[in-house]
């Protein structure tokens, strides 16, 4: 049954897509100055691009671009001639550096907030003044401060990842069934092998679910990060190739950044579902 629903349900989204790209390629050559060449006013002020490659580029030019790309991802010739597959990896490195020391903060933290009410009430008006602020806004003063702007992304990564994980450890924690909590006083196990060995089993999936929502929150962080700050990475990379206007490219990375955004949150989704138990 699970098989068929599967199988019908990846027949439509292919017949989507299929539609979506015929409609998309049908637009491209009907659409304005398809028939005449004629290039739009703001191509013909900034001088970019040739009458034949005015507007939004075709599907099949992106797959043929993206093919090119593809076939050698992790060329370095210089500081803006860099492979999609090299400034992935700058990104990605970022992204798990930050979201790693977030993770190593935020789940003991959280324990410590979980267990503890008296905690769990002073804590709660400093996350809840600092959560909604938005990490981007943090960068001016990590620039300052730490004057390197590779360090600054990371910091903006930390400070983006640690709020989600925070809350959903000490949520579940605080969560966890008082039958569990009884029988470990009953075998007079200590705090610490009561948490390790009891609370953090019952308490994975609410903390999984929070860094598989840290973790999407942070690859969107890091791309408008890197265009601020410049250098290498993803988002130095779309906003390079915009600045050439060069829209074949914008696509093709922002494409790449769905792609890369959905492996990472399909990765947090498995384990999420490996520490589930049935009650």
């Amino acid at each position: 049954m699970v098989t068929n629903i599967n199988l019908k349900a990846a027949i439509v989204s292919a017949l989507m897509l299929a539609g979506l790209l015929i409609v998309w390629e049908a637009s491209v050559y009907t659409g304005p100055g398809a028939a005449t060449g004629e290039m739009s006013e703001y191509e013909m002020l900034t001088g970019g691009a040739q009458p034949d490659d005015s507007g939004i580029p075709a599907p099949s030019a992106i797959i043929s671009h993206a093919i090119t790309e593809l076939s050698d991802p992790f060329y370095d010739r210089g500081t803006n001639d860099k492979g999609i597959g090299t400034q992935l990896l700058y990104s990605v490195g970022r992204v798990l550096t930050g979201y790693g020391l977030a993770v190593l903060v935020a789940v003991p933290l959280g324990f410590v907030v979980g267990m503890s009410p008296v905690m769990q009430k002073a804590l709660n008006p400093y996350i809840q003044v600092l959560r909604p602020i938005s990490p981007l806004a943090w960068m001016p003063l990590a620039l300052f401060i730490i004057q390197d702007s590779v360090k600054s992304a990371i910091f903006v990564i930390f400070i983006c990842s640690i709020w989600p994980i925070l809350v959903n450890t000490a949520f579940g924690v605080a969560s966890v069934k008082r039958d569990l909590l009884n029988v470990a006083r009953t075998l007079e196990l200590s705090r610490l092998k009561t948490a390790v060995t009891v609370i953090l089993p019952a308490a994975a999936p609410t903390i999984l679910t929070g860094m598989r929502i840290a973790i999407g929150i942070s690859w969107l962080v890091i791309v408008a990060a890197e265009m601020l700050v410049g250098g290498t990475g993803i988002g130095y990379y779309v906003w390079n190739e915009w600045n050439n206007l060069d829209l074949t490219s914008v696509i093709f990375s922002i494409l790449m950044i769905g792609v890369v955004g959905m492996v990472l949150d399909s990765m947090l989704a498995a384990a999420t579902r490996a520490v589930q138990y049935a009650d």
